[in-house]
C-alpha cells in the first residue's frame, strides 16, 4: 500500500545539519506514527513521505518553511523556572538550567521545545522559535508500515494506536 491522504503511516527519522551531523533520530525507538493528509505531520516531511511504501527508505534535503518554520521575532517571554521541563527523558530531576539549554513548556498548542535565553532565580526568558527553525535540514526516512485509517481515526484526525495518540 502506497501513502496517501486517509493511510496511518509508521516511520523512523534522522535529521542531521547541512555538514551531517546527526541532530536527533527515533531509529533505536518506537516508529512515530500519523494519519496522513490531515495535517499531523511538517508539511515537507508529508510532501517527502507521499506515494511511498514499507519498508521504502528516502534522503531528503527540507528547508526551514517546510519543517520547524523560519525564526519569528519578539518570540522571547519569561516564564517560571518551575515550568520547564527537561528534554532528557532519561534524567531523574531538573538541571540546573543555564543560558542556552533547550527545555520543554507546555502551551496551549501543546508540548513545545524552548531555548533558554536567560536564567533569574524564578523566572527565566526562553525563546519559543524552535531550536532547529530557521535551519535547512537534511532528513532520513525508513517507512515502517502504511495502513488504511480506521473510520474512527479520520473522524478523530490522528492516528491511534502504537506510535501514535491515545485517548
Amino acid at each position: 500500500m502506497q501513502i496517501s491522504k486517509g493511510t496511518v503511516v509508521k516511520f523512523h527519522y534522522r535529521i542531521k545539519d547541512l555538514d551531517g551531523k546527526e541532530l536527533e533520530s527515533n531509529f533505536s525507538e518506537q516508529a512515530i506514527a500519523y494519519l496522513h493528509g490531515y495535517n499531523n505531520m511538517m508539511p515537507g516531511i508529508e510532501k517527502s513521505l507521499e506515494s511511498m511504501s514499507k519498508g521504502d527508505l528516502l534522503e531528503a534535503e527540507l528547508e526551514a518553511k517546510e519543517t520547524y518554520g523560519e525564526i519569528q521575532a519578539d518570540s522571547e517571554q519569561r516564564v517560571s523556572v518551575k515550568h520547564l521541563l527537561s528534554t532528557d527523558k532519561t534524567a531523574d530531576k531538573k538541571p540546573k538550567w543555564k543560558a542556552g539549554m533547550t527545555a520543554v513548556v507546555n502551551s496551549e498548542q501543546g508540548q513545545r521545545e524552548v531555548t533558554i535565553v536567560k536564567v533569574g532565580k524564578f523566572m527565566v526568558t526562553i525563546n519559543t522559535n524552535h531550536p532547529l527553525a530557521g535551519k535547512t535540514l537534511q532528513f532520513e526516512f525508513q517507512v515502517e508500515d502504511v495502513r488504511a485509517a480506521t473510520d474512527e481515526e479520520i473522524e478523530h484526525g490522528h492516528a491511534h494506536g502504537a506510535g501514535g495518540h491515545h485517548h
